[in-house]
């Protein structure tokens, strides 16, 4: 190794490591299916276990279930508690309204410092599916040591497979350290979601990685940062984790959330931190952002339409299918998208799939449509 280079601290198991998985996302891309009484992060889309199972199981091992907390919404407390083992100690933090990521991370926060001052901890996503699990441990475990060695700000960046114009990228500087497949870089910069043709060029250049969402740091430095470019949110996670417990720390939630900004994370402190290291994220990722992303995830058949749940396809290929609680039957159709779900049927191009927010819009505007939005 490159003696310049960092030394890496032996990324050993801690009591001091804690875990915050944010699951307060609508999903709407993935209507019907996904609603606001059960949005993507609670269905079994991929992986067979719903995603926000997938996201707490990853962490056997690393991060015991009394040391994690998810950030959701207020509605989806018992829903996601239903969905765990009974008796699990996994904490629920529901918020009153939604504030965005640099607000439930401030949440989380409070939560684990109220157990533990001293605490470092990753940021996690509920909808994320992601393989390689022992990889994705590893990297995991080496940030999470090195976040409490020192004072940056880590996040994972993902290695692009495409010019996607779907994400966020993240410009590599300096190698910082390195250990087996396990490579730290210096921030060279966030880079907001590009066109295709910029894209196009990032990936050309070959010193980008997507901007995944996950993050791994310590109280202090998150609280640092907090306090030089969102002071508010310092005050509050410091008020909020010295209430007496749980109840009254979502008691001063109901009072403070109003008042919050909506701002993300990216957006209130990486944007504005210089003290940030990325580690490259070499295990499959994909934050399946809308129904062609199942294609991936999904068995086929031998025509290539990727299905799940009872459909049976004649001279039918490349479809996206699933059915919910009956059958589905196509005939000489190609490249669509058909959902069915008790109460609704979408068939659409995989094409405009991301018109389905344009679709909700119209049907929030038609009286009686609320129980299936």
């Amino acid at each position: 190794m490159n003696e310049t280079l960092a030394t890496l601290p032996a990324p050993v198991p801690s009591s001091h490591h804690y875990a915050l998985i944010m699951a307060g996302g609508k999903g709407e891309r993935f209507w019907p299916m996904s609603t606001a009484r059960r949005p993507k992060q609670l269905l079994a889309l991929a992986g067979g276990a719903p995603l926000i199972c997938q996201a707490i199981s990853r962490l056997e091992g690393l991060v015991p279930p009394e040391r994690i907390v998810v950030v959701t919404n207020r509605s989806l407390v018992e829903p996601i508690r239903k969905l765990l083992p009974a008796g699990s100690p996994v904490g629920i933090l529901g918020e009153p309204i939604g504030r965005d990521t640099a607000a439930a991370i401030a949440a989380g926060g409070a939560w684990i410092r109220h157990r533990d001052p001293e605490a470092t901890f990753c940021v996690l996503t509920a909808d994320h599916v992601i393989g390689d699990v022992p990889l994705f441990q590893a990297t995991l475990a080496q940030s999470l040591a090195l976040a409490a060695a020192t004072p940056a700000l880590l996040t994972i960046g993902i290695e692009p497979t495409e010019a996607s114009s779907a994400y966020g990228y993240i410009a590599l500087g300096e190698l910082y350290a390195e250990a087996g497949p396990l490579q730290f870089y210096r921030s060279g910069g966030f880079r907001e979601k590009p066109d295709k043709v910029t894209a196009e060029k990032y990936l050309a250049e070959g010193n980008v990685l997507w901007n995944s969402g996950m993050f791994t740091w310590s109280l202090e430095s998150l609280l640092a940062a907090y306090r030089k470019s969102a002071p508010h949110l310092a005050e509050r996670l410091l008020a909020w984790s010295a209430e007496a417990d749980d109840e009254a720390l979502l008691a001063a939630m109901d009072r403070d959330f109003p008042a919050l900004p909506k701002i993300s994370i990216d957006y209130a402190v990486m944007e504005h931190a210089d003290n940030i290291i990325v580690c490259r994220g070499r295990f499959p990722w994909d934050d399946v952002g809308s129904w062609p992303a199942l294609d991936a995830h999904l068995p086929h058949d031998e025509a290539g339409n990727a299905t799940l749940g009872d459909v049976v396809a004649e001279d039918a290929q490349a479809n996206i299918v699933l059915s919910e609680g009956r059958l589905t039957a196509l005939v000489g159709v190609r490249d669509l998208v058909v959902v069915q779900t008790p109460e609704v049927t979408l068939v659409c191009p995989k094409a405009r799939s991301q018109d389905i927010k344009a679709l909700l819009a119209k049907l929030r505007a038609q009286p009686g449509r609320e129980g299936i939005l």
